[in-house]
């Protein structure tokens, strides 16, 4: 089971958005189980059913494949969820985006070649941590709860976990376009105060100010390696 506090921990290492926030808004199921125990979206609730290429439906797909591979972690193992989930990290996170801001104005010091590497090791990252965090399922469920636009053209998706026998956690996600106009997930902050990129961004270019880029990949290699150890791999 993947309880509340467990979860905060998971999140806090995605490097994505989460916002933590308490209210009282209509719900709309995000993510539902069929009788054979797989996502079902055609589930979601009417009064929220996402456009296509809306933030809604970017961040349901994330959900639905979170879900997806919670409810067949077992069976998947480890590399199994990876390579399930890392064709949708790169469909659903502007990848680019987050990577570039994750070291800050040394960004611009890496050649095209560095940059190019470390956004594949970023994306790495990101799908190694919902690996290896999302790894078991005990009837938990993700509901949408709806969407706000935000400061710079971008959108705060809503969302949230329930989780049986424990509190429900909610999330918020937030978006903005990519320059070919598709919403994409860009940043994640954790208690509606401290984003998680920033925190990221103070680890990663502290490193590669301070060390380099040879070191900042060394860094970035040892955490992946320990997600795998942690989810099994």
């Amino acid at each position: 089971m993947l309880t509340r506090h467990k979860l905060m921990m998971s999140l806090s290492l995605s490097g994505a958005l989460l916002i933590v926030v308490e209210g009282g808004m209509s719900l709309a199921r995000a993510a539902a189980v069929d009788s054979a125990g797989s996502p079902a979206p055609s589930e979601v609730g009417e009064s929220l059913v996402p456009k296509a290429d809306s933030p809604t439906a970017v961040v349901a797909n994330l959900q639905k494949g979170l879900l997806w591979i919670m409810q067949n972690a077992e069976t998947l193992g480890f590399q199994g969820r990876y390579d399930y989930l890392l064709p949708i990290v790169q469909k659903d996170f502007d990848v680019s985006f987050m990577g570039s801001k994750s070291v800050g104005r040394h960004w611009k010091s890496l050649d095209p070649t560095q940059q190019s590497e470390w956004l594949g090791q970023f994306a790495d990252y990101l799908t190694s941590n919902y690996a290896a965090q999302f790894k078991g399922w005990d009837g938990e469920s993700f509901e949408l709860l709806g969407e706000e636009p935000a400061p710079r053209d971008t959108e705060v998706v809503l969302t949230r976990l329930v989780v049986p026998g424990s509190d429900d956690v909610i999330l918020n996600y937030r978006l903005r376009k990519n320059p070919a106009g598709q919403w994409r997930i860009i940043d994640i902050y954790l208690k509606g105060t401290v984003s998680e990129l920033a925190l990221r961004r103070s680890d990663f270019s502290s490193i590669l100010k301070n060390k380099g880029f040879g070191a900042l990949v060394v860094a970035m290699d040892k955490k992946v390696a320990e997600l795998r150890r942690e989810g099994g791999g």
